[in-house]
């Protein structure tokens, strides 16, 4: 097939595009970069895709066979994709599973679960989904809508409970303590790059997806305590972890807890028994171990850890959090 990415160079993207390669499709990429992390083999086509006419007409004058979307952030990007890839066989729109918020009616999540997005980013997904969904119940139009959970790779990095940032590798190198929210027994899925192209993939072209939605994520979950000696073990050192209440986080003014207080603080579980079903070629086969390795590993060679002595707003926390339990063993 003749596939077409909007974006290309992205967390996930990348490992889309290596992999329609692989299997011997004709890629093209459309962004506004340059070259950047696109292979040998692949076309790019410059540009803006706000620029609504350009973008459209850019898309109009090829002819895909199918288009996948991974920068679409809301439904004015939806509707020009609509316009722009009109004729296409397959669409496939990269949304996310923020869609379903966090007020959970049962767990695992599945695609009938009701739609109560708690921040813009879910918002404006799922503003997005319902005009790919009307498109393709009004005019035949053929998106397929995809919800990853968290996915990890060399780009993004290793994320962990609490806050942005990558200094707490470091401060696990060098034997400091490190936080988390609670008591760190909130579950999280981690899906890594190479496994959510495969879901990607493995759709295209599949005519019996059309009009439906499909979790992305990883069969299993963990707890975040796990996940953090996960990396103590890759690591080679094990350490403290400190328990932090979510509201004395969100007090303390640390940067960037929010995907904390409206994600990784709750238990997120998704079904993804849909996909295996309709998707067998959907195998995930890399380990939260040896995936978390890999983007160490390169981290590491990439010189992307700071140094965790330079950045000390922990400490403060950690030393609140023992002294109000020290506090409470004394009464």
């Amino acid at each position: 097939m003749r596939v077409l990415i909007v974006g290309g160079t992205g967390n996930i993207s990348t490992s889309i595009v290596r992999l329609l390669l692989e299997k011997g499709h004709e890629v093209v990429c459309f962004n506004r970069g340059e070259r950047g992390l696109l292979p040998d083999g692949v076309r790019l086509i410059q540009g803006d895709r706000n620029d609504r006419d350009e973008f459209e007409e850019a898309m109009q004058e090829e002819d895909f066979d199918a288009a996948i979307d991974m920068i679409c952030f809301n439904a004015d990007d939806a509707a020009s994709s609509v316009r722009a890839f009109n004729g296409v066989k397959h669409f496939i729109q990269c949304s996310t599973v923020c869609t379903y918020g966090v007020d959970y009616d049962w767990l695992p999540v599945t695609e009938d679960h009701p739609l109560r997005p708690t921040t813009d980013y879910g918002r404006n997904k799922l503003a997005a989904d319902e005009v790919y969904l009307k498109a393709c119940q009004d005019e035949g139009f053929p998106a397929t809508i995809v919800k990853p959970s968290t996915t990890y790779g060399t780009q993004m990095g290793v994320g962990r409970q609490i806050a942005r940032g990558f200094e707490w590798l470091d401060r696990i190198r060098k034997g400091k303590p490190i936080l988390i929210c609670g008591d760190g027994k909130a579950v999280h899925q981690f899906l890594h790059v190479d496994d959510a192209a495969m879901g990607f993939v493995g759709l295209l072209g599949k005519e019996p997806t059309i009009g439906k939605t499909y979790n992305l994520v990883h069969q299993g979950f963990i707890n975040w305590e796990n996940h953090h000696r996960t990396v103590m073990k890759i690591l080679g050192n094990e350490v403290e972890l400190v328990g932090i209440p979510l509201k004395d986080l969100l007090a303390s003014g640390v940067p960037e807890t929010t995907t904390c207080e409206t994600i990784f603080a709750h238990n997120t579980i998704y079904s993804a028994e849909k996909l295996f079903r309709d998707v067998p070629e959907f195998q995930p086969s890399i380990s939260l171990e040896d995936g978390l390795r890999q983007v160490i590993e390169a981290m590491y060679a990439d010189g992307r850890i700071p140094d965790s002595d330079q950045i000390i707003w922990e400490d403060p926390l950690i030393e609140a959090q023992r002294a109000v339990g020290k506090l409470q063993l004394e009464f």
